[in-house]
């Protein structure tokens, strides 16, 4: 017996010749059916006897254009695949549920804050430059996007392994991605050409943090359960009486962290994640995560920036744990495999975009720019009508209504609902929980052409990554990992370029480096000039300006360097 949404059987309201019924598919009716309790049928549902068979004209003529049945299977089997994702296109996932363990309502007035407070969630692990078919265990950075089905909309946290980014001008991302990508000429990938990757690196050196992570242990975790999940971007926190503050979340794995080596990742299966995952929700051992958060004023932000040249805004930057100390919020499990890989794993649309009442973002540039491109992408892969995707779909007390109509694949069109904002038979609304006008920044002033620069201060981080957190054993890995992926690398120059930004980070590393490669690199950054960025280091004007850049113009650089000063804020308090 086939049942409706509202749990009611559908034969209880059959069609006649006066209403069309509600006699449906369901999606979790289809979704959870055997093989055994269906009946073999063309697309548009009428039985069929073999799907082996075809209409030919006698015996051993041609095929006939009659034949539906055909015509139908060939058709769509050529339109099986959709665009993979540009990122993040190799992927696992899973259904599970989240619960606030430690309310967070002080902070924040999101309704899943609430000590209690329960969702389902479902999860997509990645690795990031890889095509569909690439090997799990890739030295590459990790995606780590989790969808929280709240009572107030779908919030998505897309995230990564890593806290930090190779970037903080939004602009560079299509750029550096293409150099993830196979050589556009030979087509071949890193194993065999890294010449394009350390081109793009030797030439934005504020990527050098990212490259200290992705180097070391952390750079091929032990599957998707042993790894942790760091939003890195800055977001905002407001709570119920309209105060805010930036925000860092952080998921960290219950299970710890694994890493496995250069030569131990060549002996594990293609799918080596993938397997793992799957194996262990199958017999009963869910992965967890705790989710925690680092928190600061906006004072305390510009105060970072003043004293220490920390930016709250820059993506390459972290937050000290010693002076924001993490938080407990909640935790989550994996606790359900999925049915359909397509449907539910190649079908799931995460954006950073994707924000409920009292989760606001910052004004970094690269979220910003994350904003518009995550859910642009999913226009372009799924549909204008990607929300409506069983898998993507809010699941919320409330019928969800607003415009927007039709479009392909149109499948909850809102009846007969009107398609304005109409008096005849008005929407309902709910009061604004968050006051925007003393959220975000008054902005004002004039355009400005930006472009950011290198400073000492981005070698601080991975200055103390090298000295104070990588043990004589994570050092000698890296430096063979490094030296290992350059020997691939064609040109020298670049080698000695990226060398001299080691040697920024530290002697004892750039030497190292030196003796593995055999290349000397330069002494440091201050007698290079950079196409990717300014130089705010250089010992000569003329080499401070980006590559083709002319100095007689403005320099598109800022004191500040895109971080908030002392009374960026301001114009939020006088609006108080």
């Amino acid at each position: 017996m086939t049942f409706t949404a509202n749990g009611a059987s559908a034969a209880s309201n059959a069609p006649d010749g006066q209403q069309n019924g509600d006699v449906h598919r369901d999606y979790n009716d289809d979704r959870n059916a055997k093989s055994q309790n269906t009946v073999y049928t063309t697309s548009n549902g009428a039985p069929y006897p073999h799907p082996y068979e075809s209409q030919r004209a006698g015996e051993n003529g041609p095929l006939l254009l009659q034949d539906f049945h055909l015509i139908d299977l060939l058709s769509h089997f050529d339109r099986e695949r959709i665009p993979e994702r540009v990122v993040h296109a190799k992927g696992s996932g899973a259904h599970g549920y989240y619960v606030t363990t430690d309310a967070l309502d002080d902070l924040s007035c999101a309704d899943i804050f609430q000590k209690g407070k329960q969702c389902p969630i479902s999860v997509r692990f990645s690795t990031v430059g890889g095509e569909s078919g690439s090997h799990d265990c890739a030295r590459d950075p990790r995606g780590f996007s989790v969808k929280f089905k709240t009572e107030e909309g779908n919030w998505d946290v897309v995230a990564n392994n890593t806290p930090v980014f190779f970037l903080r001008d939004a602009a560079k991302f299509p750029h550096f991605i293409h150099t993830q990508k196979r050589n556009p000429a030979t087509h071949l990938t890193h194993a065999d050409d890294s010449t394009l990757f350390w081109d793009y690196l030797s030439q934005n050196p504020e990527s050098i943090h990212q490259v200290m992570v992705l180097m070391g242990d952390r750079g091929i975790p032990d599957g998707y359960r042993f790894m942790h999940g760091y939003y890195g971007h800055t977001m905002k926190l407001v709570n119920k009486n309209g105060e805010w503050v930036y925000a860092q979340f952080h998921m960290k794995s219950k299970q710890g962290f694994k890493f496995i080596t250069q030569a131990d990742s060549a002996t594990k299966s293609p799918d080596y994640s993938q397997k793992d995952l799957w194996n262990a929700i199958e017999k009963g051992d869910y992965p967890g995560w705790d989710l925690q958060v680092q928190t600061m004023t906006p004072k305390e932000a510009e105060e970072l920036w003043e004293k220490q040249k920390i930016n709250v805004l820059d993506l390459t930057h972290i937050w000290p744990q010693k002076q924001f100390p993490l938080r407990q919020v909640g935790e989550f499990f994996l606790n359900e495999n999925v049915k359909n890989y397509f449907a539910e794993i190649e079908q799931i649309a995460f954006s950073p975009s994707h924000l409920v009442p009292g989760i606001e973002p910052s004004a970094d540039p690269v979220l910003q720019s994350r904003l518009y491109s995550y859910s642009d992408t999913h226009r372009h892969r799924l549909g204008a009508n990607y929300q409506q995707l069983p898998v993507n779909s809010p699941r919320v007390p409330y019928r969800v209504a607003n415009f927007q109509r039709d479009g392909n694949m149109a499948f909850y069109n809102q009846g007969s609902r009107p398609n304005y904002l109409s008096s005849i038979e008005p929407i309902s609304f709910r009061d604004r929980k968050v006051d925007l006008n003393k959220t975000h920044g008054h902005f004002v002033g004039e355009a400005v052409a930006y472009l950011s620069e290198i400073r000492p201060e981005d070698f601080n981080a991975p200055r103390t990554l090298w000295e104070k957190v990588f043990d004589d054993g994570a050092k000698e890995r890296f430096i063979n990992n490094v030296s290992g992926h350059m020997s691939t690398c064609t040109e020298k120059e670049i080698i000695k370029r990226q060398i001299g930004i080691f040697r920024e980070v530290s002697e004892d590393l750039a030497s190292r480096l030196e003796k593995a490669t055999g290349v000397k690199g330069y002494p440091g950054i201050a007698e290079l000039r950079f196409n990717g960025i300014h130089n705010g280091m250089a010992k000569d004007k003329s080499n401070r300006i980006a590559n083709g850049m002319d100095s007689a113009v403005s320099l598109s650089s800022t004191n500040n360097n895109g971080a908030p000063v002392a009374g960026t804020h301001r114009a939020l308090e006088v609006g108080a």
